[in-house]
Formats: structure tokens, sequence, C-alpha cells
């Protein structure tokens, strides 16, 4: 049978650019697309249904709890697609980020930056920041991780094992500690970066949010790495 996919994309004021992401998503018709509202006070969740979405409403902010909601929405869906809703990724790569596991060779794919080549999207406070975190996990895990980001497909089976506890954008870095905790066959493939479509980063818009921003994710990365499974 064929793998069922979902393509969950967390949304906060995201008017300007979910029309545009939406449309540039094409799929078969077993992939269902979600788009989760988390507390949006612009027209994000009508542009979104608008335009063929499966709209969520998740009021209770933070971006791991927008993808929990996405992924009690997403039913049993076989594998599970992470796209921010901003337009910095390019959706057309979601068959290269999808494409290790429906091959069966992974478990887990991120979307790396780094190997796609950063440009000025990427600000230098922002680099630094993932490239801390991101060799941590390979010192501890011995694994080859340039990136953390958020456009990543994972196994429904998989993301269940994790147990995912965080529910802010700390999200991204447990999922990645805790699947190189327990052996997960981890992959990256290069993506594309660009200027968001309109708006400010909800957390590295700013050095001093990327600051705290990279602070948690370290932290975060120790936590995991010595909790329990």
């Amino acid at each position: 049978m064929e793998n069922r996919v979902a393509i969950i994309i967390p949304a906060l004021n995201e008017a300007a650019a979910i029309g545009t992401v939406l449309q540039q998503i094409t799929w078969p018709e077993r992939c269902q697309v979600i788009v989760v509202d988390n507390g949006s006070t612009d027209a994000t969740a009508t542009i979104a249904r608008s335009a063929g979405a499966t709209v969520v409403a998740q009021p209770q902010r933070g971006y791991g709890n927008a993808c929990m909601a996405g992924v009690q929405a997403a039913g049993s869906a076989d594998v599970l697609v992470f796209l921010d809703g901003d337009g910095s990724f390019d959706p057309a790569q979601i068959r290269q980020v999808i494409g290790p596991i429906l091959d069966g060779h992974a478990d887990l794919v991120v979307g790396s930056r780094a190997l796609g080549g950063v440009n000025a999207s990427l600000l230098p406070h922002q680099r630094l920041g993932n490239q801390l975190v991101s060799g941590l996990i390979r010192r501890l895990y011995r694994i080859q991780v340039t990136d953390v980001g958020p456009f990543r497909a994972i196994r429904r089976t998989t993301l269940e094992s994790l147990a995912m506890t965080e529910r802010t954008y700390g999200w991204t870095t447990e999922m990645l500690v805790k699947a190189a905790r327990r052996q997960s066959r981890i992959v990256e493939v290069p993506i594309s970066y660009r200027d968001r479509l309109g708006g400010e980063s909800k957390v590295s818009g700013t050095l001093r949010g990327t600051v705290l921003t990279a602070y948690r994710m370290l932290s975060l990365t120790l936590k995991h790495a010595w909790g329990k499974l």
C-alpha cells in the first residue's frame, strides 16, 4: 500500500505568504495538506481554507503546540512533513525531503540549509546559533548533522516513539536529539532558503531573539541527551 503523506504547516499571521506557499505544493491525491492556525489575528486561516488546505485551529501559542495539533489532524498518515508557512522554504523541495523515507532509507529527514548553500536570507547570528547546536549533536551522537531547521519529514511510527514534550520552538531540537538517541536512521538533504514573503520571524528576527533561541536550543540538546527515553 502506498504511504499516505500529510504536510503540516504551522502558521501565525502569515496572510502575506500562506496562499503562495500552498499554491506551490504539488502532490498526488493521497497527500493531505494541513495548516495549523496558531492564533493568527489576520486572514491566514481564511486564505488557507480558500486554497484547499485543511485548517486546524490551535489557539495555544507555541511551535510545538501547532505541530502536535497538525499531527493529530493527520490521523493515520504514514509520513509527516513539517513546512513553515512564511515562504522561506521552497515547497517544490518537499519531494526531495521525503524521498529517503519513501525509498526506505530513513526514519527522519532534515532539510539542511547548510548543505544547500547559505545566502543572505540566513543572518550571520542565525548561522552561528545553528552551527553551535548541530555541532554539539554531532559530538554527542557521531552523526552527520549540519542543520536543525524545521523543514523535515518523519515516519509517524518514529515520531510516536519519541514521546515529544516540547511545546515551543524547542520541538525541532527535541525531535532530532531523541531520534539520535534511539538510533533512528537520520538523513540530511540539501535545501534552499530565501527571504520570508512577509513580516518578521517570530523567533530569530532580531539578534536578541536569536541569542535566546540558540541558548534554549543548546539547553534542550543537553536536557534530552541526558534525560530518560
